[in-house]
């Protein structure tokens, strides 16, 4: 029996079959080679086409059937993954309306802040566990105000892995783990946030019908079956966004277990049991994959939006020529803390662990004389590092205290001097896997269709790769405090350009 996971990232679609019994993918495909775009058309704005998505999913697949590795037919249900937050309209003909607002788009942040400070602080972080901060109710709220006409026209709204099983099955439908990555859940009243709905002025019936994750979101129809050669009827099982769904691929289910990842952007989530909240709202909490009223997990994440896109920005400026494997090789040709050079890693969007201030990428201390593109390459894996230190203390100061990190050996993870260097400056372990999303996905299509009887059956074939432990007397602690004093001294100045601009 056979299993189909779809990862909707924001470089790229992939999707893996996988061997149910096994647990391991019999074949794997991306789509497409290069990354893909994001639109941008103001300074701070982020968006994708949903259209686009579901045809990179579709090209995925046929190169995934086209290895020849397994019949198609012999898939019995399919799990979706997909970048968190985005924002996807259709009308009543299920046509999309607009662009969607992805994670990474900064524009709403005002909109959140007005809900936040309208509904009252501690009101909006005891029910809503969150500021309403950019996410996706703020940016619909953006979209009602900017572009009425519009708004009209919605039928309703979805997260992209919403859009992509509704395009498989014709059906939509949502979770409370997608409501609350969107802001739109009250955990104490274990239903629809009524201050968030009637603040920004949303009918109730722009939400999809809300059923668990692990369950039936719809049926193949028929004409998808035959272009993709698959079984019409088989059921879309599972929809996550990709960090939940990460955790739940690293066997990350139960509280105090911890995942992390680095790709597009880089998480730290670690799950609770606990309706907890970070008073500043700059790590998030939300409602993990097998939450449920009568035994509560939620994950708590912390988010840094450009972790891997800042990898990539400095390869394809400084390393046009080379592949990521020599990039890495280069980068451990320089001593640890790169001769000086910093980098602040936070070029792609407002980041919440900074208050949502739009911070930037920053330089500092180069030396036209010393510094070179081994330095450059190392400093951008140790400033990535320094940020998931930042971000961890502050989920330490919350009652996260991580004893072991479990991350895929994928995107960042793959070069060993990050590892080590981000082992070594959160002084935590980390053990590595054989993870990916899609295969994730794919696991969890069997769980909510009762192919595995429990979420532990799915992971029995789990296996360790490598584990890092911290090292002593490394040098990157005093990196990172330098790091840190760069970095409150950046914000100091961006806080003062705001108060002057505001006069």
């Amino acid at each position: 029996m056979l299993l189909l996971g779809i990862d909707i990232g924001t470089s790229s679609v992939k999707v893996s079959v996988v061997d149910a019994d096994s647990q391991k993918a019999l074949a794997s495909a991306q789509y497409p080679d290069t990354e893909s775009p994001i639109i941008s058309l103001q300074l701070g704005w982020a968006e994708q086409s949903p259209d686009m998505w579901w045809e990179q999913a579709q090209q995925a697949l046929q190169r995934c059937h086209a290895t020849g590795l397994y019949n198609p037919e012999d898939i019995a249900a399919i799990g979706i993954a997909y970048q968190m937050h985005g924002l996807v309209l259709v009308d009543k003909n299920q046509e999309v309306l607009r662009n969607s607002i992805i994670w990474c788009d900064s524009r709403a942040v005002e909109y959140g802040d007005k809900a936040f400070e309208a509904i009252g602080e501690e009101r909006s972080l005891s029910h809503l566990l969150n500021s309403p901060g950019n996410f996706t109710a703020a940016k619909l709220a953006w979209v009602k105000e900017n572009e009425p006409e519009l708004y009209a026209r919605i039928d309703k709204i979805m997260l992209p892995g919403d859009f992509i099983a509704m395009k498989l099955t014709g059906e939509i439908t949502t979770s409370v783990s997608a409501l609350s990555e969107g802001i739109f859940y009250d955990f104490l009243e274990n239903g629809l946030s009524d201050d968030v709905m009637r603040f920004f002025g949303f009918a109730d019936g722009l939400i999809p019908t809300v059923n668990p994750v692990f369950s039936g979101h719809g049926t193949l129809t028929s004409s998808v079956a035959s272009q993709f050669k698959l079984k019409a009827g088989i059921p879309v099982a599972y929809k996550a966004g990709d960090q939940p769904n990460n955790a739940l691929s690293l066997n990350v289910l139960n509280p105090g277990e911890v995942a992390a990842t680095a790709g597009t952007s880089g998480v730290i989530y670690g799950v609770s049991d606990q309706l907890a909240y970070d008073p500043q709202s700059r790590v998030n909490t939300f409602a993990h994959v097998n939450y449920a009223e009568e035994q509560k997990r939620l994950g708590i994440l912390l988010c840094i939006n450009g972790t891997g896109s800042l990898n990539r920005w400095a390869k394809n400026l400084f390393g046009a020529n080379i592949g990521y494997g020599q990039m890495n090789e280069l980068a451990r040709q320089a001593p640890v803390g790169s001769n000086g050079l910093r980098i602040l890693p936070f070029g792609n969007g407002a980041e919440r662990m900074l208050n949502n201030k739009l911070v930037g990428v920053h330089f500092h201390h180069i030396d036209l004389n010393l510094h070179g593109q081994s330095h450059i390459f190392r400093a951008v894996q140790e400033g990535i590092a320094c940020a998931f230190r930042y971000g961890l203390d502050i989920m330490r100061e919350n009652g996260m205290n991580p004893t072991v990190i479990r991350a895929g050996k994928a995107n960042l993870f793959l070069s060993d001097l990050f590892a080590e260097t981000f082992v070594n400056v959160t002084g935590v372990p980390v053990e590595l896997y054989n993870n990916d999303g899609s295969v994730g996905a794919a696991l969890g299509a069997g769980i909510g269709a009762g192919i595995f009887t429990s979420p532990a059956e799915a992971f029995t074939g789990m296996e360790k790769v490598q584990v890092i432990e911290p090292q002593g007397g490394n040098k990157i602690e005093e990196v990172y405090q330098q790091w840190k004093l760069l970095l409150e001294k950046q914000l100091i100045a961006e806080q003062a350009i705001e108060t002057e601009s505001l006069k």
